[in-house]
């Protein structure tokens, strides 16, 4: 059973919410060299050999492969990694990495509907009220551009960042209702069905990757080894540590970073309705979580505030 956060599970949750915060600023600088499904497909593969190769060390247990586990794993693998990570990196082509950042807020907002749909976790009106908000700041995000769809690459980026948010949400709810599985071995399990998929597609539409500059080669390599692996390591262990509701803090923090590291390394230019939209979906995130939240300050506040 979850404990109370302690002072290592605080400085998890923040170092989580950089490395996804960046992640967007990285990917932008590996498309300098390498085509969205190469970006993708390495990560992806980069991730899978690390946690195979961890899962090894640690002699953690692989699965009763039954006809159900195995449907479970290869939709997961296919929602949590390859369609969202082709999703991100095809459309971050087209939009400032600070967009796709904000878009991954979104993505409890879309969980909580998908929950009452598919499951028994049913909206509350308080809940409801978070997600409307929520996703009014998703429109304004957009922005009219939407609007101008076949005359531009833009708005079908904005959509992809979007879609690649719901994506990451299916997979949440499919984990959930997912039989019992070490968290490591289904982190491996899970990147590895990504890059089967992966490979061939990259393999049809981009080609063997060539040789590119430092830049992008490093970007890459990054992508794979941390907001990857050593990411999901530190979100299993701390969500063992100090639960779920705990380990929402940190969509509080990614589209913050994901803006800052945008304007102050990559020099983009931000739109006003940007910030428009992360205020309200931090809003809709907020109220939507409140009981939550209440809960996990509260229980921090009675063992002395500690962090």
């Amino acid at each position: 059973m979850p404990q109370q956060p302690t002072p290592l599970n605080w400085i998890s949750i923040a170092l989580l919410g950089l490395i996804w915060g960046a992640t967007f600023m990285v990917v932008a600088t590996a498309l300098e060299g390498y085509g969205p499904l190469t970006v993708a497909c390495a990560r992806t593969t980069l991730g899978a050999i690390a946690m195979l190769a961890l899962m090894v060390v640690l002699r953690r247990p692989l699965p009763n492969f039954t006809p159900q586990m195995r449907a479970y794993l290869q939709a997961i693998g296919i929602f949590n990694t390859a369609v969202p990570f082709a999703l991100l990196s095809w459309g971050q082509q087209y939009v400032p990495s600070a967009f796709a950042g904000i878009s991954m807020a979104a993505l409890p907002l879309f969980v909580l509907p998908l929950a009452h749909v598919f499951s028994d976790e049913k909206l509350r009106l308080r809940s409801a009220l978070g997600v409307v908000i929520g996703f009014c700041g998703a429109v304004v995000l957009i922005g009219p551009g939407v609007l101008r769809i076949g005359t531009g690459w833009e708005p079908l980026g904005q959509l992809a960042c979007l879609a690649a948010a719901l994506s990451y949400a299916v997979s949440s709810v499919m984990t959930r209702r997912c039989p019992p599985i070490d968290p490591i071995t289904m982190t491996a399990l899970l990147l590895s069905v990504g890059a089967a998929a992966l490979i061939p597609a990259m393999l049809i539409v981009e080609g063997i990757p060539g040789p590119a500059a430092p830049r992008p080669m490093l970007a890459i390599i990054f992508l794979g080894v941390v907001p990857t692996a050593l990411a999901a390591l530190l979100r299993v262990a701390t969500i063992r540590s100090a639960g779920a509701v705990f380990m929402t803090l940190v969509n509080y923090q990614v589209p913050v970073w994901s803006m800052l590291f945008g304007v102050l390394v990559l020099n983009e230019v931000l739109p006003l309705r940007f910030f428009a939209a992360l205020a309200l979906i931090l809003l809709g995130l907020a109220i939507s979580q409140w009981a939550g939240l209440k809960r996990l300050f509260a229980a921090r506040k009675a063992s002395g505030g500690d962090i």
